[in-house]
Order: structure tokens, then C-alpha cells, then sequence
């Protein structure tokens, strides 16, 4: 059972590309996502009315699968979520940001059933329907070049959107009172912030307008500031995306690579590792602990990771090779490189990659996500190479069965 829940995982997580099953399951929500919101959207249409109850079979037909899909993340949750208990990893999936797009999915269908009264404003919620479009774009790395660049440029966004609320304050006191009692619509300072809203982002409904000199004036002064201020954010946001592709060009001109060799030695009946954690050992400084095979898994090991009897450790370095190469490689860090100064989580480098190690100084750091890397740091970078005949890969950070 734990074996096949563990194939399950793997299966509906997203990003591997070279599992057919996998990346069909990804195919197969993608077309029910669509297929779910297309027939939301057709069902609207008084025309089709006599397809309503093929539209009805449809809908069920998606929301059957959304719940079972829901049901088989909650059943995994702790895979996603290791460090925490069975409950917790749950618990931590149903108030996620995909977990509550999932849920909010295929919920609002059931609640007619369970709550009869007040139907038409439980099919209001089937809106939250189209949040799951975050599903299909979290598969394609181009997509997340998105949300990383708005998470990057967060405190300069937030600067500009409360510099454009300012204006929008002002403009509506400044107005409201100019133009109060003028029978010009300008009743509350409410009414000036309604004109300000539309006036600013160029919308211009004309419901309310100034009538008065003054009122005119200032209209003209907020308009002309209106076009710089809403300009900022936009400006911001193409600055970084300007930034992001620049320094993914970077990487493939700076910084010296070369292929990394290794070695694999087995631990036997009375070794001196078994039972001690992995930052215990006294490894040759050539020689980096990279993997660990064991049984018919393959991990990823951290300082806290204790080795077992029988395991085999896969030991990388630039004067050893075995027949079966994996894709491992050294990246030192120049002073012109991109990735100087800047934090592990925030490095521009594919979710197929993992950095397993900084040497520093002559000390080896194992990274997390706010590890910084600085000039002259050495880095092994794992990368998750394509499977070929009968031959496995691990996957960063988690357990997977080796064929």
C-alpha cells in the first residue's frame, strides 16, 4: 500500500516530463479543466437550451473527477508535506493556495445537494471554477516567469499602487470640495473617489463630471498625473521581465562548468558509518556524498540523514567515473555571475536542477532556500537526467522507486 501510494504521488505531482503516466494524468486535468469551464460558460447561452442536460452530464462528469483527484492529493499530503504528521501535511494541503482552488473546484456543486434553499447563489460560486486555470499554468515554467517577476518587483508594485491610492484620496477630497454644492454629483466624498477611479484609469464613465472653474482645473492637473502614476506599475513589471530573461542569457555565457565524476562504495556489515548522520562523516576533500541508494530507492541526502547497512553511496568527484554517468556537474560562481549575492530560492534555475552542495573556503555548505551564494563559491548541481532503458533517477527532495 505504501508503495502504491507513493506511485499515486508521483503520478499526480506536477513537472515530470518523463513519466508517460504522469504526464498524461497532467494532459487528462488539463482537458477536464477546459472541458469543465467550456461547458460553465456554454451553459449560459438560452440558445442551447436543449443541450442542457448533456451540459449537466458533462459538469458531473468533471466534478466526479476533481473530487477524486482531491481525495488522492489529501491521501498524499504527507509526501508533499514530509516534515510535518499525517495530519498536519493534510491540514497544510487544505489551506494551501492549490489546495483551496481545488476544493473550491468541485465544493460549491455539492452544497444544493446538501443545503436545498438558495441554489441560484450557490451557482454564483461556481465562478471559483476559473481559479483552477492556476493549475495548467503552474506545469510550464514560462507561466511561473510571471509570478516570480510580480513576487521580485513586490515592494516596488506596492509603493506605486499606494502612490496611485494617495492620488485617488486627494483627488476626491480636492474635488468634493470644489465642486459640493455645485449639483455637479460631487454629494460625498465617496462620489469624488468614483470620479477619481475613473478618471485616473482613463475610463472616463461621464456620469459625474466638474462643473465649477476650480473643479475643471483640478480635473485637468489629476488627469495629467493619473497617466504617469498608472504607467509605474506597468513600467515596473516590464523592467522585470527585461531583468529575468537577461540574466537567463547570462547563465548560458558566464560561469565555468565542467562534468563531475563519481564513485559508488556500499556500506557494509560493521562499517564505521552505519548509524552515523551524514555531517558526521570524514569524507577526502575531493569526494562529496551525492546520493544514496537504498533498496530500491534512491535519496537525496541532507546533514541529518543517517546511514543504514547496505546502503550505497554514490560518491562524486573530478578523478572517479562508473559506467552508469549521472547528470552532476560544478559551477563556479565569477564575479560577473548573476546568481552573486543572491538567495538559493531565488535563482533563476529549472525545477529539473537541484543544488546539492557550496564548497566555501574549503568547507562544504549543504543549502536551503536562503543560503546566499557569494563570488568564488563552488556549486554541484544535480540534474534530473532523461530515463533510458530501465535506468531511474532521483527527484530532488523526495523518495522514488528505482526500476
Amino acid at each position: 500500500m505504501e508503495k502504491t501510494k507513493k506511485r499515486v504521488f508521483h503520478v499526480i505531482s506536477i513537472g515530470d516530463k518523463s513519466d508517460s503516466i504522469s504526464r498524461g494524468f497532467d494532459i487528462f486535468i488539463v482537458v477536464i479543466i477546459l472541458l469543465n469551464l467550456t461547458v460553465t460558460f456554454a451553459d449560459t447561452f438560452e440558445e442551447l437550451a436543449d443541450l442542457r442536460g448533456v451540459f449537466d452530464a458533462l459538469e458531473l462528469i468533471t466534478i466526479i473527477v476533481f473530487t477524486i483527484e482531491y481525495i488522492l492529493r489529501l491521501w498524499t499530503a504527507d509526501y508533499l508535506y514530509p516534515d510535518k504528521s499525517a495530519v498536519g501535511a493534510r491540514l497544510a494541503f487544505v489551506f494551501s493556495f492549490y489546495g483551496l482552488i481545488d476544493l473550491l473546484t468541485f465544493f460549491p456543486y455539492y452544497l444544493p445537494i446538501m443545503v436545498p434553499g438558495g441554489i441560484v447563489a450557490f451557482r454564483i460560486l461556481r465562478v471559483f471554477r476559473i481559479f483552477r486555470l492556476f493549475k495548467i499554468n503552474a506545469q510550464y515554467d514560462a507561466f511561473n516567469v510571471i509570478t516570480d517577476v510580480l513576487y521580485e518587483k513586490k515592494n516596488q508594485l506596492f509603493s506605486s499602487i499606494c502612490l496611485l491610492l494617495m492620488l485617488m484620496v486627494a483627488a476626491s477630497l480636492g474635488m468634493y470640495g470644489l465642486e459640493h454644492g455645485a449639483g455637479s454629483g460631487f454629494d460625498n466624498a465617496f462620489s469624488g473617489i468614483w470620479w477619481s477611479t475613473s478618471a485616473i484609469l482613463t475610463v472616463g464613465y461621464g456620469d459625474i463630471y466638474p462643473v465649477t472653474t476650480g473643479g475643471r482645473i483640478l480635473a485637468i492637473i489629476i488627469a495629467c498625473l493619473g497617466v504617469g502614476i498608472v504607467a509605474i506599475p506597468t513600467g515596473i513589471i516590464s523592467a522585470g521581465f527585461v531583468e529575468r530573461y537577461t540574466r537567463i542569457k547570462q547563465l548560458m555565457t558566464k560561469g565555468e562548468e565542467h562534468n563531475v565524476r563519481f564513485i559508488t562504495s556500499t556500506v557494509t556489515h560493521g562499517h564505521s558509518w552505519i548509524g552515523r548522520r551524514v555531517c558526521e562523516l570524514v569524507l577526502p576533500p575531493e569526494l562529496l556524498l551525492a546520493v544514496i541508494m537504498r533498496g530500491d530507492e534512491q535519496l537525496i541526502p541532507n546533514g541529518d540523514t543517517v546511514i543504514a547497512e547496505g546502503d550505497v553511496m554514490v560518491l562524486a568527484g573530478q578523478h572517479y567515473q562508473v559506467k552508469d554517468a549521472m547528470s552532476l556537474r560544478e559551477i563556479t560562481v565569477g564575479a560577473e555571475h548573476p546568481w552573486v549575492n543572491e538567495q538559493v530560492r531565488y535563482l533563476d534555475i529549472s525545477r529539473q536542477e537541484l543544488i546539492l552542495s557550496i564548497e566555501r573556503n574549503g568547507r562544504m555548505i549543504i543549502p536551503n532556500g536562503s543560503t546566499e551564494i557569494r563570488k568564488d563559491d563552488v556549486l554541484l548541481v544535480y540534474h534530473k537526467p532523461k530515463e533510458t532503458g530501465n535506468t531511474a533517477k532521483p527527484k530532488a527532495g523526495s523518495k522514488k522507486n528505482r526500476k
